[in-house]
């Protein structure tokens, strides 16, 4: 028997939007094949439309219109933001819609309430798109990798920050140059602050850390630090190191609690993940079970998006008929079996350690870093020590610690600021082996 096609209301027909009806028209009949039936657009509300033909359905400024369509069975959500996307997934929700959205801030920061608004209404809300583009890394996380204890996540999970710093090794230019060249290419935003200061990343790793540990969103609770500090020594530092810097988001879980952090990273050169440049992304998981496992692919873009969106339209037609109690849990885990294990401080991280300090070039000074160091209990791994340049009586100096929480690195740091021959702010980046 024919089952009748899927309406679809989608909201929002901007780069995404516009990968989204092309990629159903394109694949229209092999789509039907996965999904058991005919997906459908059948309304769109959008100010402009980027990139694809509107034939077939209607379109509306007013998005109500459309999560108040009652032809409508899913609604998808690519307007981003806050608001009026909250408003309006709720609204679809109440009107027992099932939801696709590609919208991390609004699943990072209310997914707690809109999870518990959807299953009280029997629907769901699919988000495979708001992490990482196309990689389809919430399915591996959520079912893939369902038999295993996950220890950490680690992920390159912001393209416009990786390709700055690529440019920034690759070429030897300054953050500011390779950041005005990536808001002339589009990478970036008027506005770059979310992608530069790890705010984007942290949206992406509260819902990859929700999805790993069985913990609820916690957006809150996530360090964030960006990469506007990083330098062209450092970057040259670390290469002479062995080391590449990449702005990673990092969850680990420890006996402790949990570690929810963004910031600059060195990591071997020989990892793979390291080895991930320009505006790619990554995620690097460790399970007990499978061990390492590497996710690659394009993290924005329209299709590559639109990849994720189709497939969770797939999902959610295939579910239409399953009894809700029996789908796939929103973050992988029972909604009553949620942990409420600790976020942890950044204080109680345990990293080891790259610091930058200008020196005076007399004997005794590495001495009394060292000797403070120590007072911390924290040991040097490796130490180099470049020459002055010209009559310049400052050197650099680039330590590489062991592992070491950060609240002894913090004490340590406040203390060598105090010598008098070490002048000027002290770089820090943190160091992670991925083992």
């Amino acid at each position: 028997m024919q089952l009748k096609p899927v309406n679809v209301g989608i909201l929002g027909l901007g780069t995404v939007g516009g990968g989204t009806i092309n990629v159903l028209a394109r694949n229209a009949k092999e789509i039907a094949r996965r999904a058991g039936r005919e997906i459908k657009i059948v309304a769109a509300a959008a100010r402009e439309v980027k990139g694809c033909s509107t034939d077939g359905f209607t379109v509306t400024e007013d998005p109500f219109e459309v999560v108040n369509n009652p032809d409508v069975e899913i609604i998808v959500e690519l307007i981003g933001g806050y608001n009026p996307a909250k408003e309006l997934v709720l609204t679809a929700i109440r009107n027992g819609k099932h939801v696709v959205t590609a919208n991390k801030a609004l699943i990072a920061m209310h997914g707690n309430e809109l999870f518990a608004e959807a299953q009280k209404h029997g629907v769901t809300i699919a988000f495979e798109a708001a992490v990482a583009g196309g990689i389809p890394i919430i399915k591996a996380l959520r079912e893939g990798l369902a038999g295993n204890s996950i220890s950490w996540v680690a992920g390159i999970i912001n393209g416009t920050g990786n390709f700055i710093l690529t440019e920034m090794r690759d070429k030897g230019r300054d953050f500011a140059d390779v950041l005005a060249e990536a808001q002339a290419l589009g990478y970036a935003e008027a506005d770059p602050t979310f992608d530069v200061e790890g705010i984007d990343a942290a949206h992406k790793l509260t819902i990859l850390a929700s999805i790993a540990f069985g913990i609820p969103l916690q957006f809150d609770k996530t360090f964030t630090e960006g990469i506007c500090n990083i330098t062209r020594d450092d970057m040259q530092y670390a290469e002479e190191l062995g080391y590449r810097i990449k702005h990673l988001g990092i969850a680990r879980r420890t006996d402790a609690g949990i570690e929810l952090r963004v910031h600059p990273t060195m990591i071997p050169e020989r990892r793979l993940i390291a080895n991930v440049d320009g505006v790619m992304n990554a995620v690097l998981v460790m399970g007990d079970a499978v061990g390492p496992t590497l996710y690659y692919g394009a993290g924005a873009g329209a299709e590559a998006t639109a990849s994720a969106v189709v497939a969770d339209l797939v999902d959610v037609v295939r579910a239409l008929t399953t009894d809700p109690e029996n789908r796939v849990p929103h973050l992988a885990f029972q909604a009553d079996s949620l942990s409420d294990m600790p976020i942890l401080s950044a204080d109680e991280f345990e990293t080891a350690y790259y610091l930058r300090m200008n020196a005076v070039d007399e004997p005794g000074v590495l001495a009394d870093v060292t000797r403070l160091l120590g007072e911390q209990g924290i040991s040097i791994k490796s130490i180099l020590q470049k020459s002055a340049a010209n009559d310049d009586k400052l050197v650099p100096v680039v330590l590489l610690t062991q592992r070491v929480k950060e609240a002894k690195m913090n004490a340590a740091l406040d203390a060598i600021t105090q010598l008098a021959s070490v002048s000027g702010p002290i770089a820090r980046i943190r160091v992670e082996s991925l083992n």
